[in-house]
């Protein structure tokens, strides 16, 4: 840093003011701390899932922390009660995608920042391409199956997240790292009852039950996304964090301790890939039958190949017989479609498969038109080895200019 001083005459008095000319780095503050790497800011990959409250004091924070590459996933539009909690919204942007709008207030803050939006269901329309992609992973949910989605995407490829959790004044960050307990560890028989209540019908998404209103405050959003971002800034630093650990803050007495987890010797979520294949092609121009070629020239003649999700086959009346097929990632249906349409009251049946070994009769479909999103990874397995299949060709399309490309491109 460099600083010229000049002087000029104050037009009311014969007193010089002195003028500073400062030429300075952007991030020079931050330099003088000693273990502060800029570059290694600049060069991070983050991965940001959920834009409310949280989500946007996390956004903000990565905008003005230099962080380079970020890509932000939301489902949700902009409504005025966001705008209480929410310092990157404005009025004007009601009925706006979260997502997109948070997106364009990152690159104002920081306009060197390469920033993307995905506009979607991260459960079920969001492929694991996007993880691996990332260095780290920070949610700003406020839902159990979208933590679940991501603690177990997270783990197949070996990449830290950072949930956070707020609720009126009070809240909690989480660091969940390779090898420590995860967030499914964490889960208690409550948890998975109250997961189990937001579907219905042989497990049809029950609509009027997936959402409901967390009563929050900026303060504390403010308080837990900072120590989310001072965490990430460590895991991105290569320091030592609260990794198997949860920070609880309590605003009404302002009282904070820390919460070690115990990782579960049964936790489903502990199912890392051995390596992952990327294969230049999309999720609509191979088919399952060649999906299931590579994993056999890979793994041998009895590999499968596994979904990441459960996926809606066909519905069958066991009355009248009818059957309609879906092909569909299960969550996406909602229970209403369960009614058979030529029998009153009647439910009809539901028949899913998560994975294939080669006697199915839809193997010339793609994964496209199963109801895998692009950018995903389908599983080879054998009993005792699992490696990821890419489909990296979808990378362009979904992570925009973050993989190189000269435009802000959104895949919806």
């Amino acid at each position: 840093m460099t600083r010229s001083n000049t002087s000029f005459q104050n037009e009311q008095s014969d007193e010089p003011i002195l003028k500073v000319s400062v030429e300075e780095d952007r991030f020079d503050r931050f330099r003088l701390i000693s273990w502060w790497d800029q570059e290694k800011l600049s060069q991070a990959k983050v991965l940001v899932i959920g834009a409310g409250a949280l989500g946007n004091e996390i956004i903000k924070n990565l905008a003005l922390l230099g962080i380079g590459n970020l890509l932000i996933a939301d489902l949700d539009r902009i409504e005025n009660s966001n705008l209480s909690r929410s310092v990157l919204y404005r009025a004007a942007d009601n009925g706006k995608s979260k997502a997109q709008v948070a997106a364009t207030a990152a690159r104002d803050l920081y306009p060197a920042m390469r920033v993307n939006h995905f506009d979607g269901n991260v459960v079920h329309d969001l492929g694991l391409g996007v993880y691996r992609w990332a260095d780290v992973v920070i949610g700003g949910l406020d839902n159990r199956e979208a933590r679940l989605a991501i603690n177990r995407a997270c783990y197949k490829l070996n990449k830290p997240w950072i949930d956070g959790a707020i609720e009126q004044i009070q809240g909690v960050a989480r660091v969940f790292v390779p090898d420590g307990p995860c967030y499914e560890c964490t889960m208690s028989q409550t948890d998975w009852k109250l997961l189990q209540s937001r579907r219905s019908c042989n497990l049809l998404s029950q609509q009027e039950m997936q959402g409901g209103k967390t009563p929050t405050t900026p303060t504390i959003s403010s308080i837990i996304a900072g120590v989310q971002c001072q965490e990430a800034l460590k895991i991105i630093h290569g320091m030592e964090t609260i990794g198997g650990r949860g920070w609880n803050f309590a605003g009404l007495s302002t009282d904070s301790y820390q919460v070690e987890y115990q990782r579960k010797a049964d936790c489903l979520s502990h199912d890392p890939l051995e390596s992952v294949v990327t294969l230049e092609e999309t999720a609509n121009t191979i088919t399952l039958a060649k999906l299931l070629e590579i994993a056999r020239q890979h793994l041998g003649s009895r590999a499968q190949l596994e979904l990441g999700r459960d996926i809606l086959e066909k519905l069958v009346c066991p009355n009248c017989g009818d059957e309609e097929q879906i092909f569909a990632s299960l969550g996406r249906i909602s229970a209403d479609r369960a009614a058979c349409p030529r029998c009153a009251d009647t439910k009809r049946q539901v028949r899913t498969f998560y994975k294939m070994t080669g006697e199915e009769d839809f193997l010339g479909r793609t994964p496209a038109l199963i109801g895998i999103p692009p950018f995903d990874s389908l599983i080879a397995r054998t009993a005792d080895r699992a490696i990821g299949l890419e489909l990296s060709g979808d990378a362009q399309a979904v992570l925009g200019s973050l993989h190189g490309g000269q435009e802000d491109l959104q895949w919806t």
